[in-house]
């Protein structure tokens, strides 16, 4: 898929970057621990904060403190937990979460599928529980399928089944990233600006939706997206691009 990058305004202080984190930024990893953040991709994203005046954000599953610990020691304005958890300004704490974390009985529930061999991976976010296949993809109809089951006996719970990248993901509803980049959108810095959101994966998709609301700008990693003009092939073609307009003479010579 070749990167079709997309044409900026020269005024950054008019733009909000919008950032999911795993597939996007990252490289996925085989088990969701195992990311690797590069010293330069912090130092980019230092670069962009003071460029937009602080007008960047990660929009990721994880929850906010996992994303400071992973990007420490920059703590960036964040939606975690798909929209459960909200940071509107960098190095204050997210504000109270939307939610209370995911009933620990559907956690079980859904957790009991790991048990059908090695390879399923758990990843416990709080608002939400993943399972990650990737070291056993043969196990995906099985994990898929046990998935549906439990989220089927479990009709009468508000809850939803997200797929992903050689996972799955089960979350309560009432919240998704969409909902919270709205929610974003009208806070300072962000409020009146033209959103710049770069996703890769379904959870991203609500995102793209609703960009046009904002005149945003949308970019797709790793996939094609109806309506979706600019992509990148790999996170590692997003970050050479983020560090190439985060030097703004570079920017606006290009």
């Amino acid at each position: 898929m070749p990167n079709v990058v997309p044409s900026l305004p020269p005024d950054f202080r008019k733009l909000a970057f919008l950032l999911d984190v795993d597939g996007t930024l990252l490289d996925l990893a085989p088990t969701p621990r195992e990311v690797f953040v590069p010293h330069a991709l912090r130092d980019t994203l230092a670069r962009l904060w003071d460029l937009t005046g602080g007008a960047v954000a990660f929009v990721s599953g994880r929850p906010v403190g996992e994303l400071d610990l992973l990007f420490s020691p920059l703590e960036l304005p964040s939606i975690g937990g798909h929209g459960a958890e909200m940071r509107t300004q960098a190095g204050v704490p997210p504000a109270a979460p939307r939610l209370p974390p995911l009933d620990p009985d559907v956690k079980r529930r859904f957790a009991a599928i790991a048990e059908a061999g090695p390879g399923i991976i758990l990843e416990d976010k709080g608002y939400s529980l993943a399972l990650h296949y990737r070291l056993a993809p043969d196990k995906e109809q099985l994990v898929r399928e046990s998935a549906t089951k439990v989220c089927m006996d479990l009709s009468a719970t508000p809850i939803e089944l997200l797929p992903g990248k050689l996972m799955v993901e089960i979350k309560q509803t009432g919240f998704s990233k969409a909902t919270a980049v709205r929610e974003l959108m009208t806070f300072r810095p962000f409020a009146g600006r033209r959103p710049v959101f770069l996703g890769d994966d379904v959870t991203d998709l609500g995102v793209f939706d609703v960009l046009p609301d904002f005149d945003g700008i949308g970019i797709s990693v790793g996939r094609k997206v109806a309506g979706v003009k600019s992509c990148f092939e790999r996170p590692a073609d997003v970050r050479r691009w983020l560090e190439t307009i985060s030097h703004s003479d570079a920017f606006a010579t290009s």
